[in-house]
Protein backbone atom coordinates (compact mmCIF):
# COMPACT_ATOMS: atom_id res chain seq x y z
CA UNK A 1 0.00 0.00 0.00
CA UNK A 2 1.60 2.86 -1.40
CA UNK A 3 -0.87 6.18 -0.85
CA UNK A 4 -4.38 6.72 0.81
CA UNK A 5 -6.59 9.39 -0.06
CA UNK A 6 -8.67 11.52 1.76
CA UNK A 7 -11.58 13.82 1.13
CA UNK A 8 -10.54 17.84 0.93
CA UNK A 9 -11.34 19.69 4.22
CA UNK A 10 -13.80 22.33 4.02
CA UNK A 11 -12.72 25.79 3.32
CA UNK A 12 -14.66 26.74 6.41
CA UNK A 13 -13.22 23.43 8.74
CA UNK A 14 -9.59 24.28 7.14
CA UNK A 15 -9.76 27.95 8.99
CA UNK A 16 -11.04 26.73 12.07
CA UNK A 17 -8.53 24.70 12.15
CA UNK A 18 -5.53 26.81 11.22
CA UNK A 19 -7.14 29.21 14.13
CA UNK A 20 -7.44 26.37 16.89
CA UNK A 21 -3.31 25.87 16.10
CA UNK A 22 -3.03 29.97 15.45
CA UNK A 23 -4.28 30.40 18.89
CA UNK A 24 -2.90 27.41 20.69
CA UNK A 25 0.85 28.47 19.26
CA UNK A 26 0.15 32.03 20.26
CA UNK A 27 -0.12 31.48 23.73
CA UNK A 28 2.57 28.76 24.44
CA UNK A 29 5.05 31.21 22.12
CA UNK A 30 3.72 34.14 24.76
CA UNK A 31 4.65 32.29 28.24
CA UNK A 32 7.74 31.17 26.49
CA UNK A 33 8.80 34.37 25.26
CA UNK A 34 7.29 36.45 28.22
CA UNK A 35 10.15 34.10 30.59
CA UNK A 36 12.77 35.68 27.77
CA UNK A 37 11.99 39.18 27.80
CA UNK A 38 11.88 38.66 32.12
CA UNK A 39 15.40 37.71 31.73
CA UNK A 40 16.47 40.35 30.29
CA UNK A 41 14.77 42.91 32.04
CA UNK A 42 14.14 42.28 35.54
CA UNK A 43 15.02 38.37 36.95
CA UNK A 44 17.89 39.13 37.20
CA UNK A 45 17.51 41.92 40.03
CA UNK A 46 14.55 39.51 41.64
CA UNK A 47 16.45 36.06 41.77
CA UNK A 48 20.05 36.57 41.20
CA UNK A 49 20.49 39.89 42.99
CA UNK A 50 24.12 39.64 45.00
CA UNK A 51 25.27 39.46 41.38
CA UNK A 52 26.93 42.05 39.14
CA UNK A 53 24.26 43.71 36.96
CA UNK A 54 25.41 41.74 33.66
CA UNK A 55 26.18 38.92 35.33
CA UNK A 56 23.22 38.43 37.01
CA UNK A 57 21.51 39.22 33.52
CA UNK A 58 23.89 35.94 32.34
CA UNK A 59 22.86 34.00 34.95
CA UNK A 60 19.05 34.49 34.32
CA UNK A 61 19.47 33.42 30.74
CA UNK A 62 21.23 30.78 31.84
CA UNK A 63 17.54 29.68 33.15
CA UNK A 64 16.01 30.28 29.69
CA UNK A 65 18.52 28.26 27.76
CA UNK A 66 17.21 25.07 30.44
CA UNK A 67 13.89 25.76 29.08
CA UNK A 68 15.79 24.56 25.65
CA UNK A 69 17.32 21.91 26.97
CA UNK A 70 13.63 19.80 27.84
CA UNK A 71 12.69 20.91 24.60
CA UNK A 72 14.31 17.59 23.04
CA UNK A 73 12.97 15.34 25.32
CA UNK A 74 9.30 16.97 24.91
CA UNK A 75 9.80 16.66 20.93
CA UNK A 76 10.81 12.80 22.14
CA UNK A 77 7.66 12.06 24.31
CA UNK A 78 5.29 14.17 22.32
CA UNK A 79 6.06 12.88 18.92
CA UNK A 80 5.97 8.95 20.36
CA UNK A 81 2.63 9.53 21.44
CA UNK A 82 1.28 11.88 18.67
CA UNK A 83 2.83 9.36 15.77
CA UNK A 84 0.69 6.88 18.24
CA UNK A 85 -2.26 8.64 19.68
CA UNK A 86 -2.88 11.32 17.50
CA UNK A 87 -1.97 14.97 16.88
CA UNK A 88 -5.07 16.36 18.81
CA UNK A 89 -4.68 15.08 22.22
CA UNK A 90 -1.12 16.08 22.44
CA UNK A 91 -1.34 19.60 21.70
CA UNK A 92 -4.30 19.64 24.59
CA UNK A 93 -1.95 18.54 27.15
CA UNK A 94 0.70 20.66 25.70
CA UNK A 95 -1.09 24.23 26.13
CA UNK A 96 -2.48 23.20 29.52
CA UNK A 97 1.64 22.26 30.84
CA UNK A 98 2.40 25.40 29.36
CA UNK A 99 -0.12 27.76 30.41
CA UNK A 100 0.11 25.79 34.29
CA UNK A 101 3.67 26.07 34.49
CA UNK A 102 3.67 30.14 33.72
CA UNK A 103 0.87 31.10 35.97
CA UNK A 104 2.58 29.21 38.43
CA UNK A 105 5.73 31.61 37.91
CA UNK A 106 3.74 34.68 38.55
CA UNK A 107 3.21 33.28 41.67
CA UNK A 108 6.94 32.49 42.48
CA UNK A 109 8.37 33.72 45.78
CA UNK A 110 11.26 35.64 45.07
CA UNK A 111 15.09 35.33 46.37
CA UNK A 112 14.24 37.97 48.75
CA UNK A 113 11.84 36.11 50.47
CA UNK A 114 13.10 32.63 50.02
CA UNK A 115 16.66 32.86 48.77
CA UNK A 116 18.36 30.65 46.84
CA UNK A 117 15.11 28.28 46.58
CA UNK A 118 13.77 31.20 44.36
CA UNK A 119 15.97 30.42 41.09
CA UNK A 120 15.27 26.82 41.93
CA UNK A 121 12.01 27.25 41.21
CA UNK A 122 11.87 29.11 38.62
CA UNK A 123 14.10 26.74 36.62
CA UNK A 124 11.78 23.86 37.49
CA UNK A 125 9.44 25.83 36.13
CA UNK A 126 11.15 26.62 32.81
CA UNK A 127 11.73 23.01 32.40
CA UNK A 128 8.15 22.72 32.18
CA UNK A 129 7.82 25.29 29.99
CA UNK A 130 10.76 23.92 27.43
CA UNK A 131 9.13 20.41 27.62
CA UNK A 132 5.43 21.84 26.69
CA UNK A 133 6.64 23.56 23.61
CA UNK A 134 8.90 20.62 22.42
CA UNK A 135 5.73 18.93 21.72
CA UNK A 136 3.43 21.78 20.87
CA UNK A 137 5.20 23.01 18.00
CA UNK A 138 5.14 19.41 15.57
CA UNK A 139 1.82 18.72 16.59
CA UNK A 140 0.29 21.94 15.61
CA UNK A 141 2.20 22.68 12.47
CA UNK A 142 1.00 18.86 11.46
CA UNK A 143 -2.46 19.47 12.26
CA UNK A 144 -2.84 22.29 9.43
CA UNK A 145 -0.28 20.44 7.30
CA UNK A 146 -2.36 17.23 7.02
CA UNK A 147 -6.03 18.59 6.86
CA UNK A 148 -5.06 21.20 3.80
CA UNK A 149 -3.78 20.39 0.36
CA UNK A 150 -0.13 20.73 -1.24
CA UNK A 151 -1.41 23.56 -3.55
CA UNK A 152 -1.40 25.24 -0.79
CA UNK A 153 0.14 23.66 2.20
CA UNK A 154 2.87 26.28 2.53
CA UNK A 155 0.55 29.70 3.04
CA UNK A 156 -1.77 27.51 5.37
CA UNK A 157 1.42 25.66 7.78
CA UNK A 158 2.68 29.65 7.58
CA UNK A 159 -0.12 30.46 9.92
CA UNK A 160 0.39 28.54 13.13
CA UNK A 161 4.15 29.99 12.72
CA UNK A 162 2.54 33.35 12.98
CA UNK A 163 1.65 32.22 16.50
CA UNK A 164 5.85 32.79 17.33
CA UNK A 165 5.47 36.43 16.17
CA UNK A 166 1.85 36.86 18.04
CA UNK A 167 3.33 35.90 20.95
CA UNK A 168 6.07 37.63 21.16
CA UNK A 169 3.94 40.43 20.02
CA UNK A 170 1.17 39.99 23.16
CA UNK A 171 4.40 39.51 25.81
CA UNK A 172 6.41 42.24 24.43
CA UNK A 173 3.09 44.13 24.53
CA UNK A 174 2.10 43.69 28.06
CA UNK A 175 5.45 44.14 29.43
CA UNK A 176 5.71 47.63 26.94
CA UNK A 177 2.30 48.76 28.91
CA UNK A 178 3.04 47.83 32.20
CA UNK A 179 6.56 49.66 32.56
CA UNK A 180 5.30 52.26 30.99
CA UNK A 181 2.05 52.51 33.72
CA UNK A 182 4.17 51.72 36.47
CA UNK A 183 7.35 52.83 38.25
CA UNK A 184 10.72 50.72 38.37
CA UNK A 185 9.86 50.00 41.97
CA UNK A 186 5.99 48.92 41.49
CA UNK A 187 7.28 46.83 38.40
CA UNK A 188 9.79 44.94 40.42
CA UNK A 189 7.74 44.41 43.64
CA UNK A 190 4.53 43.11 41.80
CA UNK A 191 4.42 44.52 38.42
CA UNK A 192 6.08 41.95 36.44
CA UNK A 193 3.59 38.73 37.88
CA UNK A 194 0.23 40.04 35.91
CA UNK A 195 1.99 38.98 32.61
CA UNK A 196 2.56 35.62 34.10
CA UNK A 197 -0.92 34.93 35.63
CA UNK A 198 -2.82 36.42 32.71
CA UNK A 199 -1.40 33.32 31.03
CA UNK A 200 -4.07 31.39 32.95
CA UNK A 201 -7.07 33.37 31.71
CA UNK A 202 -5.61 32.69 27.99
CA UNK A 203 -4.81 29.07 28.14
CA UNK A 204 -9.03 28.75 28.87
CA UNK A 205 -10.12 30.51 25.60
CA UNK A 206 -7.00 28.15 23.66
CA UNK A 207 -8.20 25.28 25.35
CA UNK A 208 -11.81 25.59 24.31
CA UNK A 209 -10.86 26.42 20.83
CA UNK A 210 -8.55 23.15 20.28
CA UNK A 211 -11.13 20.90 21.89
CA UNK A 212 -13.59 21.61 18.70
CA UNK A 213 -11.45 20.77 16.23
CA UNK A 214 -11.14 16.97 14.05
CA UNK A 215 -8.19 15.14 14.46
CA UNK A 216 -6.00 14.93 11.24
CA UNK A 217 -7.88 12.86 8.48
CA UNK A 218 -4.13 12.11 6.87
CA UNK A 219 -3.45 10.50 10.49
CA UNK A 220 -6.72 8.70 10.96
CA UNK A 221 -6.03 7.36 7.41
CA UNK A 222 -2.48 5.92 8.43
CA UNK A 223 -3.57 4.17 11.91
CA UNK A 224 -6.42 2.29 10.16
CA UNK A 225 -3.73 1.67 7.52
CA UNK A 226 -0.85 0.23 10.27
CA UNK A 227 -3.78 -1.60 11.66
CA UNK A 228 -4.12 -3.62 8.19
CA UNK A 229 -0.33 -4.07 8.42
CA UNK A 230 -0.39 -5.38 11.98
CA UNK A 231 -3.66 -7.69 11.36
CA UNK A 232 -1.54 -9.34 8.31
CA UNK A 233 2.50 -9.15 9.56
CA UNK A 234 3.68 -11.14 12.37
CA UNK A 235 6.18 -8.20 13.20
CA UNK A 236 5.69 -5.19 15.70
CA UNK A 237 5.15 -1.86 14.30
CA UNK A 238 8.72 -0.09 14.75
CA UNK A 239 8.30 2.71 17.51
CA UNK A 240 8.51 5.84 15.58
CA UNK A 241 11.85 7.19 17.02
CA UNK A 242 13.66 3.91 15.52
CA UNK A 243 11.50 4.37 12.42
CA UNK A 244 12.72 7.99 12.01
CA UNK A 245 16.14 7.44 12.43
CA UNK A 246 15.96 4.69 10.22
CA UNK A 247 14.24 5.89 7.47
CA UNK A 248 14.78 9.95 7.69
CA UNK A 249 18.05 10.32 9.36
CA UNK A 250 19.44 12.52 6.37
CA UNK A 251 16.08 14.46 6.60
CA UNK A 252 16.85 14.95 10.31
CA UNK A 253 20.09 16.81 10.03
CA UNK A 254 18.86 18.54 7.04
CA UNK A 255 15.88 19.73 9.54
CA UNK A 256 18.66 20.38 12.32
CA UNK A 257 21.05 22.86 9.99
CA UNK A 258 18.27 24.45 8.64
CA UNK A 259 16.71 25.64 12.03
CA UNK A 260 20.64 27.05 13.01
CA UNK A 261 20.43 30.66 11.28
CA UNK A 262 16.49 30.73 11.97
CA UNK A 263 16.75 29.70 15.65
CA UNK A 264 20.03 32.14 16.72
CA UNK A 265 19.11 34.93 14.92
CA UNK A 266 15.71 35.06 16.10
CA UNK A 267 16.76 35.10 19.61
CA UNK A 268 19.63 37.62 19.37
CA UNK A 269 17.10 39.81 17.28
CA UNK A 270 13.91 39.89 19.99
CA UNK A 271 15.77 39.03 23.72
CA UNK A 272 19.31 39.92 23.28
CA UNK A 273 19.02 43.06 21.48
CA UNK A 274 17.02 43.81 25.08
CA UNK A 275 20.49 44.04 26.90
CA UNK A 276 22.10 45.17 23.98
CA UNK A 277 20.02 48.16 23.74
CA UNK A 278 19.80 49.19 27.17
CA UNK A 279 23.36 48.48 28.31
CA UNK A 280 25.42 49.44 25.23
CA UNK A 281 23.63 52.35 23.79
CA UNK A 282 22.12 53.53 26.90
CA UNK A 283 18.59 53.30 25.31
CA UNK A 284 15.35 52.92 28.18
CA UNK A 285 13.64 49.55 28.41
CA UNK A 286 10.64 50.87 27.12
CA UNK A 287 12.00 52.00 23.39
CA UNK A 288 13.86 48.19 23.36
CA UNK A 289 10.29 46.76 23.83
CA UNK A 290 8.37 49.47 21.61
CA UNK A 291 10.82 48.22 18.61
CA UNK A 292 10.27 44.83 19.38
CA UNK A 293 6.73 45.50 19.45
CA UNK A 294 6.53 47.10 16.23
CA UNK A 295 8.57 44.52 14.33
CA UNK A 296 6.66 41.60 15.48
CA UNK A 297 3.76 43.31 13.69
CA UNK A 298 5.60 43.11 10.78
CA UNK A 299 6.90 39.83 11.47
CA UNK A 300 3.38 38.16 12.06
CA UNK A 301 2.22 40.21 8.54
CA UNK A 302 5.14 38.94 6.15
CA UNK A 303 5.16 35.24 7.51
CA UNK A 304 1.85 34.12 5.32
CA UNK A 305 3.65 36.30 2.67
CA UNK A 306 6.83 34.53 2.52
CA UNK A 307 4.54 31.09 3.36
CA UNK A 308 2.65 31.59 -0.33
CA UNK A 309 5.54 32.15 -2.21
CA UNK A 310 7.33 28.62 -1.25
CA UNK A 311 4.00 27.38 -2.60
CA UNK A 312 5.09 29.16 -6.17
CA UNK A 313 8.89 28.67 -6.05
CA UNK A 314 9.37 26.21 -3.42
CA UNK A 315 10.33 25.89 0.40
CA UNK A 316 14.25 25.85 -0.99
CA UNK A 317 14.31 29.08 -2.74
CA UNK A 318 12.30 31.26 0.21
CA UNK A 319 14.75 29.57 2.67
CA UNK A 320 17.75 30.22 1.44
CA UNK A 321 16.40 33.98 0.68
CA UNK A 322 16.32 33.83 4.38
CA UNK A 323 19.43 32.38 5.66
CA UNK A 324 21.31 34.28 3.07
CA UNK A 325 19.53 37.54 3.96
CA UNK A 326 20.21 37.35 7.92
CA UNK A 327 23.76 36.31 7.43
CA UNK A 328 24.15 39.71 5.55
CA UNK A 329 22.29 41.61 7.54
CA UNK A 330 24.11 41.22 10.75
CA UNK A 331 26.82 44.01 10.73
CA UNK A 332 24.18 46.90 9.25
CA UNK A 333 22.06 45.42 12.11
CA UNK A 334 24.17 46.45 14.68
CA UNK A 335 25.71 49.42 13.34
CA UNK A 336 22.08 50.72 12.83
CA UNK A 337 21.17 49.71 16.68
CA UNK A 338 24.83 51.36 17.69
CA UNK A 339 23.16 54.88 16.36
CA UNK A 340 21.27 55.20 19.83
CA UNK A 341 17.80 56.42 17.98
CA UNK A 342 14.69 54.54 18.15
CA UNK A 343 14.22 54.71 14.23
CA UNK A 344 17.75 52.61 13.70
CA UNK A 345 16.84 50.78 15.95
CA UNK A 346 13.42 49.57 14.94
CA UNK A 347 14.42 49.66 10.97
CA UNK A 348 17.51 47.24 12.11
CA UNK A 349 14.77 44.36 14.48
CA UNK A 350 12.23 44.65 11.52
CA UNK A 351 14.63 44.08 8.50
CA UNK A 352 15.93 41.46 10.54
CA UNK A 353 12.66 40.10 11.48
CA UNK A 354 10.89 40.25 8.09
CA UNK A 355 14.62 37.74 6.70
CA UNK A 356 13.73 35.62 9.58
CA UNK A 357 10.18 35.06 8.71
CA UNK A 358 11.89 33.78 4.79
CA UNK A 359 13.13 30.53 7.20
CA UNK A 360 10.26 30.44 9.69
CA UNK A 361 7.65 30.62 7.13
CA UNK A 362 8.09 27.70 4.82
CA UNK A 363 9.52 25.40 7.92
CA UNK A 364 6.55 24.19 8.79
CA UNK A 365 5.53 22.21 5.30
CA UNK A 366 9.28 21.67 4.91
CA UNK A 367 9.43 19.73 8.07
CA UNK A 368 5.89 17.87 7.61
CA UNK A 369 6.84 17.29 3.89
CA UNK A 370 10.05 15.43 4.82
CA UNK A 371 8.20 12.67 6.72
CA UNK A 372 6.21 10.12 6.37
CA UNK A 373 2.42 9.68 7.91
CA UNK A 374 3.05 7.63 11.31
CA UNK A 375 6.29 9.27 12.18
CA UNK A 376 6.26 12.82 11.09
CA UNK A 377 5.23 14.10 14.31
CA UNK A 378 8.35 12.07 15.63
CA UNK A 379 10.56 13.01 12.81
CA UNK A 380 9.92 16.71 12.58
CA UNK A 381 9.87 17.83 16.46
CA UNK A 382 12.86 16.10 16.71
CA UNK A 383 14.40 17.72 13.59
CA UNK A 384 13.42 21.33 14.96
CA UNK A 385 13.85 20.74 18.93
CA UNK A 386 17.14 18.96 18.87
CA UNK A 387 18.76 21.88 17.20
CA UNK A 388 17.30 24.62 19.36
CA UNK A 389 19.48 22.92 22.31
CA UNK A 390 22.46 24.04 20.16
CA UNK A 391 21.05 27.40 18.58
CA UNK A 392 18.66 29.18 20.54
CA UNK A 393 19.10 27.85 23.80
CA UNK A 394 22.66 29.79 24.20
CA UNK A 395 21.96 32.34 21.75
CA UNK A 396 21.23 34.81 24.45
CA UNK A 397 23.81 33.24 26.41
CA UNK A 398 26.30 33.35 24.10
CA UNK A 399 25.50 37.11 22.80
CA UNK A 400 25.63 38.46 26.25
CA UNK A 401 28.84 36.38 27.30
CA UNK A 402 30.58 38.07 23.86
CA UNK A 403 29.55 41.29 24.88
CA UNK A 404 30.96 41.05 28.40
CA UNK A 405 34.37 40.09 27.01
CA UNK A 406 35.05 42.44 24.01
CA UNK A 407 32.43 45.54 23.96
CA UNK A 408 32.03 45.18 21.08
CA UNK A 409 29.17 43.81 18.45
CA UNK A 410 31.65 42.20 15.94
CA UNK A 411 31.97 38.71 17.56
CA UNK A 412 27.96 39.12 17.58
CA UNK A 413 27.65 39.62 14.38
CA UNK A 414 30.57 36.70 13.32
CA UNK A 415 28.82 34.32 15.69
CA UNK A 416 25.52 34.72 13.92
CA UNK A 417 26.78 34.73 10.30
CA UNK A 418 28.60 31.32 10.99
CA UNK A 419 25.03 30.20 11.89
CA UNK A 420 23.60 31.24 8.63
CA UNK A 421 26.54 29.26 6.52
CA UNK A 422 25.38 26.27 8.08
CA UNK A 423 22.40 26.78 7.39
CA UNK A 424 22.67 27.10 3.44
CA UNK A 425 24.96 24.18 3.06
CA UNK A 426 21.63 22.30 4.87
CA UNK A 427 18.94 23.57 2.99
CA UNK A 428 21.75 23.19 -0.60
CA UNK A 429 21.72 19.82 0.56
CA UNK A 430 18.12 19.19 0.89
CA UNK A 431 15.87 17.65 -1.60
CA UNK A 432 12.73 20.05 -2.93
CA UNK A 433 9.35 18.54 -1.24
CA UNK A 434 6.48 21.01 -2.38
CA UNK A 435 4.83 18.61 -4.33
CA UNK A 436 4.92 15.68 -1.56
CA UNK A 437 1.48 13.69 -0.57
CA UNK A 438 1.13 13.89 3.12
CA UNK A 439 -1.68 11.01 2.45
CA UNK A 440 0.99 8.49 1.82
CA UNK A 441 0.97 5.82 4.17
CA UNK A 442 4.09 3.74 3.83
CA UNK A 443 6.70 3.60 6.61
CA UNK A 444 9.64 4.49 4.29
CA UNK A 445 11.25 7.90 3.52
CA UNK A 446 9.07 10.11 1.38
CA UNK A 447 12.72 11.56 -0.07
CA UNK A 448 14.08 7.94 -0.50
CA UNK A 449 10.98 6.97 -2.81
CA UNK A 450 11.04 10.10 -5.04
CA UNK A 451 14.84 9.64 -5.13
CA UNK A 452 13.85 5.53 -6.25
CA UNK A 453 11.43 7.04 -9.11
CA UNK A 454 13.56 9.05 -11.11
Amino acid sequence: MAAATHAPTPPGSLKRIVAASLIGTTIEWYDFFLYGSAAALVFNKLFFPESDPLVGTLLSFLTYAVGFAARPLGALVFGHYGDRLGRKKLLVLSLLMMGGATFAIGLLPTHATVGSVAPVLLTVLRLVQGFALGGEWGGAVLLVSEHGDAKRRGFWASWPQTGAPAGQLLATGVLSALTALLSDEAFGAWGWRVPFLLSGVLVMVGLWIRLSVDESPVFKAALVAAEERKASSTQAEKMPLVAVLRHHWRDVLVAMGARMAENISYYVITAFILVYATAHTGLSKQTALNAVLIGSAVHFAVIPAWGALSDRIGRRPVYLIGAVGVGLWMFPFFALIDHGAFGSLLLAITVGLVLHGAMYAPQAAFFSEMFATRMRYSGASIGAQFSSLAAGAPAPLIATALLESYDDSTPIALYVIAAALLTVVAIVCARETRHRDLADVSEEAPAARAHAEV
